[in-house]
């Protein structure tokens, strides 16, 4: 429930991608498993999920405090999935939230299990002829773990012990916390 800021940019290279000035680009948001494993199942699990959390979403835009996002759209029947257009030009930021979190879908259910990690996964396109926005632009994820903010404080804190005891040589193994995360383009 918590709302998320994902900052929208135009990564085109000088001159890259002229047909697309001044026009609108359609992005699809999706929250999915990061497990290979919860992959092959994932629409069992997420109607699963929909059984018990009847009326319930796993993923929404924040829309009062998205800014330049044009036409929100949540379909009903895809519980994880939300979409909009936005105008790479102007200044656009789509805050969304999560419901679910991560021990929702561990086996154990009586608490101090890991979670399983989603991906928040961003699929951008443009209009072809026919004004469909069908023509595959850029992909983009980043891996998440959603928990109560309770349990969400104890694992930082037990994740900082954990590093604080490693050797400087283990320490390098692991890429460093920031304020922001950058997403990783999927190919």
């Amino acid at each position: 429930g918590q709302s998320y800021e994902i900052r929208m940019l135009d990564n085109r290279k000088l001159g890259e991608l002229p047909e697309i000035n001044g026009k609108l680009v359609k992005s699809i948001f999706r929250v999915v498993f990061h497990d290979r494993r919860l992959q092959y199942t994932e629409h069992q699990q997420l109607e699963g999920w929909r059984w018990n959390r009847p009326g319930d979403r796993i993923l929404d835009i924040d829309i009062p405090m998205s800014v330049g996002i044009i036409d929100p759209r949540a379909n009903p029947t895809q519980l994880n999935t939300v979409e909009f257009l936005w105008d790479p030009a102007k200044r656009t930021s789509v805050f969304i939230q999560v419901h679910c979190i991560s021990t929702e879908f561990t086996l154990r259910k009586h608490g101090g299990e890991k979670g399983v990690p989603f991906r928040v996964q961003i699929d951008t396109f443009r209009e072809d002829e026919s004004g469909e926005y069908t023509e595959h632009l850029h992909s983009a994820s980043c891996q998440i773990k959603v928990f109560k903010p309770k349990g969400a404080d104890r694992k930082q804190k037990t994740d900082r012990e954990k590093m604080e005891k490693r050797t400087p040589h283990e320490k390098e193994k692991y890429q460093p916390s920031y304020e922001t995360t950058i997403l990783t383009e999927v190919s």
